[in-house]
């Protein structure tokens, strides 16, 4: 349920439309708190959710290549790698490199962690001043769940799953330890994107991981009960402007 701070009234669900409308109806029949200290973080919750379910389907639809860090590739012109990822070159700004992820699309080839974190910088990038963005994520360093501690994610147990949130399918009989489980956004709708695997529901992603079982495995891949999602109180201070119906 949504509740704003100081008894402020709730806008009507008739001021949103269409990926909007579908992440408040969730926000507010979540039997979860949603807590809001002003309508400004309310919209800019459901702007940045919207922004990540772009980047997302963005990411879904770009040359990116699914590949462990031993055969990954992120753009040498931009990106260095070292032993634990691949580290910003100081020339580039960090908006033109999280950018560039989706623009040249086929200079990257990684595994799903490391696609969640860019959709999550490639989503506040979207909802933040670009001049702020480049303050708070200087000196970038991507690989897995390497993330600048400004992108503030928060990870809580239960399955209240929002649109934009980020969920887990765990593979305990796993082949290879690269499918060792699937780190995928929830898109809405019962349908979920995760970096290798693709767009699928919830009884395709598990039929996909149970594809990559070792022979002769008995256990079935699950979504676990946790979901990942960015601290709205803190990154809507960032916000471009000032969100209201005003």
């Amino acid at each position: 349920m949504i509740v704003l701070s100081n008894n402020q009234s709730k806008p009507g669900i008739g001021r949103f439309f269409g990926v909007q409308r579908e992440i408040y109806i969730a926000l507010e029949n979540s039997p979860e708190i949603h807590q809001y200290e002003s309508m400004h973080e309310l919209l800019f919750d459901i702007l940045l959710r919207e922004n990540i379910i772009k980047a997302a389907r963005l990411m879904h639809a770009s040359a990116i290549e699914f590949a462990p860090f031993a055969t990954s590739r992120f753009n040498p012109r931009i990106w260095r790698r070292t032993r634990y990822g691949y580290l910003l070159d100081s020339s580039v700004l960090p908006s033109d490199a999280i950018r560039d992820v989706f623009i040249n699309s086929r200079e990257y080839a990684f595994e799903c962690t490391t696609a969640v974190v860019l959709i999550f910088y490639k989503a506040v990038l979207d909802s933040i001043s670009v001049s702020r963005f480049n303050t708070l994520f200087q000196g970038l360093l991507v690989w897995d769940w390497n993330y600048d501690y400004d992108l503030s994610i928060i990870t809580k147990k239960g399955r209240n799953f929002i649109p934009g949130d980020v969920v887990y399918f765990y593979n305990p009989d796993y082949d290879h330890p690269v499918w060792t489980g699937e780190n995928a956004v929830y898109l809405g709708g019962g349908m979920f994107f995760g970096q290798g695997i693709g767009m699928e529901t919830e009884a395709g992603m598990i039929r996909a991981l149970n594809t990559l079982r070792k022979k002769g495995a008995t256990r079935d891949a699950y979504l676990i009960s946790q979901h990942s999602r960015l601290n709205v109180k803190y990154l809507s201070q960032f916000a471009k402007r000032p969100l209201s119906f005003a």
